[in-house]
């Protein structure tokens, strides 16, 4: 057996729900630099002019924004991603088992159906409490930070705080509609694919329910999952980026840039999304099955070092 073992007792709600968020600040962590080199490859040629930055490739973005805006650059806006992830991650993954049951009427073998309704319920769920943080990490990903270039913002609060008094309070909740989608398809793709991968290889018994397994189940939901949602997550982050008035919608959005760049203009960053994707998917798995059995665990200890004392 890789790792700890599983507990006998399953994992309560809460376990779940303070699990999954603290396996995605994890997993943000040490993917936090990709997902900002997916940003701005995503944004690059919004501005139509010939003085924007030009990056070509995961590696080559990286480098750029290093040598160009210094190794921090790479993780501009975190702060706000792991907001994010503490209301978000713990939703959408936290809840997604107790939402699977509530649609299988709380029968132990979920449909491909209920399994799909609760990807969808809680990712759109998450994207409604946790949207402001999302819009502030974007902003900050894709602001640069060149020498004698006045970044729009400061700071997470200072971004918080100027988006509110420039847009309003619906501008932090901007790009919504598009997030709700994007969150539904991402969601329902991620954790099914996971479901259903881990479930076949330990039905099948071609891996047991250890660090492995958990790892091949992850690689391929980051896989499936960067297929189905990379042309909504590129037009997500272009609307929730973009200045007042330069769209009037998601949509109009989407048809600007199929119009001026073309279909490749949904994949691009493609290949950041999927290295950020997958790699994020493995860390945040692996961790918060461990993580999981851990609280378990300690949950265990404490309650029978509770009982000899009375």
């Amino acid at each position: 057996m890789v790792g700890l073992k599983p507990s006998d007792v399953p994992p309560t709600p809460g376990v779940k729900f303070l699990g999954a968020g603290a396996a995605a600040c994890i997993a943000d962590l040490v993917t936090f630099p990709l997902d900002t080199a997916k940003v701005r490859l995503q944004i690059q040629g919004e501005a139509q002019t010939t003085e924007a930055v030009k990056y070509k490739g995961v590696l080559g973005t990286i480098l750029t924004l290093v040598k160009t805006e210094g190794p921090r650059s790479l993780y501009s806006g975190l702060h706000a991603g792991l907001q994010r992830q503490m209301s978000f991650a713990s939703i959408r993954i936290g809840l997604y088992d107790a939402a699977k049951q509530f649609y299988n009427n709380g029968r132990e073998t979920a449909g491909i159906g209920s399994r799909i309704l609760a990807g969808c319920t809680t990712g759109g769920l998450a994207v409604i409490v946790a949207q402001p943080t999302d819009v502030v990490k974007v902003r900050l990903q894709a602001q640069s930070n060149l020498s004698g270039a006045k970044p729009r913002y400061t700071g997470t609060f200072h971004a918080y705080k100027t988006i509110v008094s420039e847009e309003g309070t619906r501008g932090l909740w901007k790009g919504t509609a598009p997030n709700v989608t994007r969150n539904a398809i991402v969601n329902s793709a991620e954790l099914v694919t996971y479901d259903l991968i881990k479930e076949n290889l330990l039905k099948y018994n071609l891996l047991t329910d250890n660090l492995p397994c958990h790892f091949v189940s992850a690689f391929g939901a980051g896989f499936c999952t960067t297929v189905v949602a990379s042309p909504v997550d590129v037009v997500k982050t272009r609307y929730m980026n973009s200045p007042p008035g330069q769209y009037t919608s998601a949509p109009k959005c989407a048809w600007t840039m199929f119009m001026r760049e073309g279909l490749t203009a949904f994949y691009k960053g493609f290949v950041p999304s999927f290295l950020r994707l997958g790699s994020w998917n493995i860390v945040m798995f692996v961790s918060y099955e461990q993580l999981k059995r851990a609280m378990m665990r300690s949950r265990s200890t404490i309650n029978c070092t509770t009982e000899s004392s009375l």
